[in-house]
């Protein structure tokens, strides 16, 4: 009985995260196999996320090894940390009492997120941000309501509001949202900043799973030794019993 209450308390904050989300989900449409948006998803995490979010469980060489950046460009512009050496992993100087009394909540680490919250969902989020002038920060957000993370992508974006269509039903008008809006002022326009975050949404992916392409190319081929393993087996059998029956 206890174990599967122990079950059960393990799964529920993946149910809560399942049942939490009501938008529709935009298709994220990850390539982890195009090393150029790998790079540029880094360049973005470390210039707009890496100053509250970690990804702790990876080190800078692992990634610049992974993404074909050479280690000095790694050094010169993605390691801000005078005293960090390549081969160390990839913390952040914020604590985590300063980022709870900023923010309300230590901010967490991202190694993982793309697993846990999926990529769909992140590409979502990313671009679901919009002005809400009673939050702390001024936005808020359709797919994590009540968001106590700025919009911190908000320079590329410009600053994004809620988009509504009046839909007559059952013979009335109804607002209904029908999704985000900038208002022009960002650096980026529209399909460019899709394409950010795309690309930052794609590095997320390769950092819960560094492996994810090679254990897909093994899987491959140990799919095809079963088959092949599959066969020879029935073939034997048959000649083992071709003289029984």
């Amino acid at each position: 009985m206890k174990k599967w209450i122990v079950m059960l308390f393990a799964l529920l904050p993946s149910l809560t995260m399942a049942a939490g989300v009501s938008v529709p989900l935009d298709e994220a449409n990850n390539d982890l196999s195009d090393k150029a948006s790998l790079q540029r998803g880094a360049k973005t995490f470390m210039n707009y996320c890496f100053g509250c979010h970690a990804t702790q469980y990876q080190r800078y060489e692992r990634v610049a090894t992974d993404l074909g950046i050479p280690a000095d460009l790694m050094k010169e512009h993605m390691i801000f940390d005078p005293n960090a050496k390549i081969g160390d992993l990839m913390t952040n100087a914020i604590s985590t009492d300063y980022a709870a009394t900023s923010f309300g909540a230590p901010a967490p680490d991202l190694t993982l997120v793309a697993r846990v919250r999926g990529t769909d969902w992140l590409y979502t989020y990313l671009r679901s941000f919009y002005a809400d002038p009673s939050r702390p920060f001024g936005v808020n957000n359709v797919v994590f309501p009540s968001v106590g993370m700025p919009h911190v992508l908000e320079e590329l974006q410009g600053v994004p509001a809620k988009v509504y269509e009046t839909r007559l039903v059952d013979g009335e008008e109804v607002q209904e949202y029908v999704g985000i809006r900038s208002d022009g002022t960002g650096e980026l326009n529209e399909e460019e900043y899709d394409e950010v975050v795309r690309d930052l949404v794609n590095f997320l992916e390769y950092s819960a799973e560094p492996v994810k392409l090679e254990r897909q190319r093994l899987g491959l081929w140990v799919m095809g030794f079963i088959v092949i393993f599959f066969v020879l087996t029935l073939l034997l059998k048959k000649e083992y019993w071709r003289d029984v029956h």
